[in-house]
């Protein structure tokens, strides 16, 4: 722009001051560049840079016709409006951030109708590589010869697990040592490997149980552990590092169980009980480098899982962040509840489907989920749909099925409109069209339709043209709170039910004295109350009753005198 301010205002000195007329008489073309800036000195004053032989050129070059035809008032106009476009861009350089919103917001206004966002805005949680790594590659394993990987030359060996190429794996040997180190295609540790699996770092539920050996012809220990953090590629001992030690049985359970084993003692001399059983729930959890209990001192000859147990670490709180679609124990997102053991939860996708799946932490949900929450294989699920093919709304009720296969519940050719899982729930059915006059239907959902598959069409609604169905849920009963006169502190009555109670045992005994003292067969006044008794209406401890007396076979009141004697 500057330049183009430069190249006008030459242009408007060299023709209204006619220095074209000193080109007449110049025998080459350096004496009239020569003879033009020398006849420019006097307006270079006017100019913002130096005048090159490059400017000079160009207006040596300009033909009659334009300089004939030359408007000065248009030339001026011309120079004014790039002045004045120089301080607007100017201004704008100086004022980038604003420039650019500006800018974006005309491209919005201009070319944005019709082209509304149609991605979803979500939030990135702060989670790990390993957290969300893609399970790309299979581990396998060659226990015999010691060797383990992802490489396409251990695909004769055996198969472990699905995994990711960045994630750390746990190896044990037969003789208790054990290493942690990044899976790679092809590695090394020792023969005879015993396990193998992906180790997961600062994971406090994933409980190792084992039964081992120490040293050759040594006592029998149990321990149970929790491997939380260790130097990668450095080697520890699971056992106590006695030379020729043997894991006996190992387990890796992932929210610590605690399972059964039956353990067959070699036969010998004065051993009374040759079977015995071994339940882990009753070990402690100790620390990676604890020896672990004395179990036994006698040699065992197999062992046998008699029972599988359940987590002996309680329940665990699971949240799932919708933001993210991850489950977490952070307490970020919608609380699903305390998990522990075979719990499950079932997945609803928006593509009309359902899955049953665990609830490990590291698991991934697909971008197009809908609710996730508890599974209970007896809740029923009231589900209303529009049928596109036969043009009605129909209702079915079902019970998910346990499958970690997905599950379609409704055909390609049907409309979604409302589910409840609430039993007791009505369904509201407004008309329209012919029959907008029709007043609404309000329909009993557990009545209507039985419990079947998810696969059955289920019950057809109505024949007439729906407006809209509403799904009317009953409330939940309220929490019952405690009164705040039967509230009990360690057992104990608290103090102002305690003198309630002693002044309402002194009335008591101040009654049973009065009513001794008159006659027996004495009728009570009409509208007072019986001695020793609290008339209608009396407030004792806080709360207010009235007595229904029993008659007896004459429809007379019974002595009360009787009464008191109890």
């Amino acid at each position: 722009m500057s330049e183009a301010w430069h190249a006008a205002s030459l242009e408007r000195i060299f023709i209204e001051n006619r220095l074209y007329q000193l080109i007449e008489g110049c025998k080459s073309r350096e004496e009239a560049y020569s003879a033009v800036d020398k006849g420019l000195e006097p307006f270079k004053m006017r100019l913002r840079r130096e005048v090159t032989l490059e400017d000079v050129q160009k207006l040596t070059e300009l033909k009659f016709i334009r300089i004939s035809r030359y408007d000065s008032e248009k030339a001026d106009n011309e120079i004014r409006q790039i002045e004045e476009d120089l301080k607007s861009t100017q201004y704008d350089l100086d004022h980038l951030t604003e420039y650019a919103v500006a800018y974006y917001e005309r491209i919005r206004d201009k070319y944005g109708k019709g082209r509304e966002r149609r991605t979803e805005l979500r939030e990135f949680d702060s989670i790990e590589a390993t957290k969300v790594a893609v399970t790309n590659a299979k581990l396998y394993v060659d226990r015999a010869e010691g060797f383990f990987g992802i490489g396409k030359s251990m695909k004769d060996a055996e198969f472990v697990c699905d995994c990711s190429d960045i994630d750390d794996v746990i190896v044990f040997t037969k003789d208790g040592r054990y290493v942690i180190t990044k899976v790679s295609d092809k590695a090394f540790f020792d023969k005879n490997i015993y396990y193998i699996g992906v180790f997961k770092r600062n994971d406090d539920r994933t409980i190792y149980n084992v039964l081992y050996r120490d040293g050759k012809n040594g006592a029998i220990m149990m321990k149970r552990c929790a491997i939380k953090g260790i130097t990668r590629d450095k080697e520890y001992d699971i056992t106590k590092g006695t030379a020729k030690s043997e894991i006996l049985y190992m387990s890796v359970n992932p929210n610590g169980e605690a399972e059964v084993l039956k353990v067959y003692f070699k036969p010998r001399p004065r051993l009374k009980k040759v079977i015995v059983d071994l339940d882990f729930s009753t070990l402690a959890i100790k620390g990676r480098q604890s020896q672990g209990n004395l179990f036994s001192r006698y040699g065992i000859h197999k062992i046998v899982l008699k029972e599988r147990g359940t987590s002996t670490l309680g329940g665990q709180d699971i949240w799932f962040d919708e933001d993210v679609r991850r489950l977490n124990a952070d307490g970020r997102g919608k609380l699903l509840g305390e998990f522990k053991g075979d719990d499950r939860l079932i997945v609803w996708t928006s593509k009309n489907q359902y899955y049953i799946t665990g609830y490990d932490l590291m698991q991934h949900f697909p971008d197009d989920t809908v609710l996730v929450a508890r599974y209970e294989s007896d809740r029923v699920y009231s589900l209303c749909y529009y049928d596109r093919g036969q043009k009605y709304y129909y209702m079915k009720r079902f019970t998910a099925e346990m499958s970690d296969k997905i599950q379609d519940f409704l055909d390609a050719d049907a409309d979604f409109i409302c589910v409840t899982d609430r039993a007791g729930a009505k369904l509201e059915i407004t008309y329209k069209g012919a029959h907008a006059s029709r007043p609404a239907d309000v329909i009993d959902v557990d009545e209507f339709v039985g419990v079947k598959s998810h696969r059955a069409k289920g019950k057809r609604l109505t024949t007439y043209d729906v407006d809209r169905l509403r799904m009317i849920e009953p409330e939940l009963p309220p929490e019952p709170e405690p009164s705040e006169d039967e509230s009990l502190d360690d057992g104990q009555l608290t103090d102002a039910s305690a003198d309630a109670a002693q002044r309402a045992a002194a009335e008591g005994k101040a009654s049973e004295k009065s009513a001794l003292k008159e006659p027996l067969g004495a009728k009570p006044a009409p509208g007072k109350a019986s001695a020793g008794q609290p008339s209608a209406g009396t407030i004792v401890g806080g709360v207010e009753f009235e007595v229904e007396r029993p008659k007896g076979d004459a429809g007379e009141m019974i002595d009360p005198e009787q009464l008191n004697l109890f």
